[in-house]
């Protein structure tokens, strides 16, 4: 497993999700309140990118852009159509001003 570096704490509002790249894997950070979430960027219904979607803080979920398919983000499930395959979440650490993932 490895620690990556992805952004500092104020470089991301807290409803809003942002796209990473590392090594193949893409990644969206998503922000709610002062906690951080990261999954897989690829909507499961379609190979569309999440992090272009909404986040809805109080659901703590984030929407796909382009069929509306919503996934929570604490465990990457799918909870609305048309995806039924979750995506995969990655442990986030928060260092000091730091959010870093942990990629297997």
């Amino acid at each position: 497993m490895a620690e990556v570096l992805l952004c500092q704490r104020n470089d991301l509002e807290s409803g809003t999700a942002r796209r990473f790249d590392h090594e193949g894997t893409r990644i969206a950070l998503a922000r709610v309140g002062d906690q951080f979430f990261a999954i897989g960027d690829r909507c499961s219904h379609e190979d569309f990118s999440l992090s272009l979607g909404a986040v809805h803080v109080d659901t703590c979920e984030i929407e796909c852009e382009r069929h509306g398919a919503s996934f929570d983000l604490t465990s990457g499930a799918a909870v609305s159509f048309p995806a039924t395959v979750p995506v995969a979440t990655y442990e986030v650490i928060v260092d000091g001003d730091d959010v870093k993932v942990v990629l297997p």
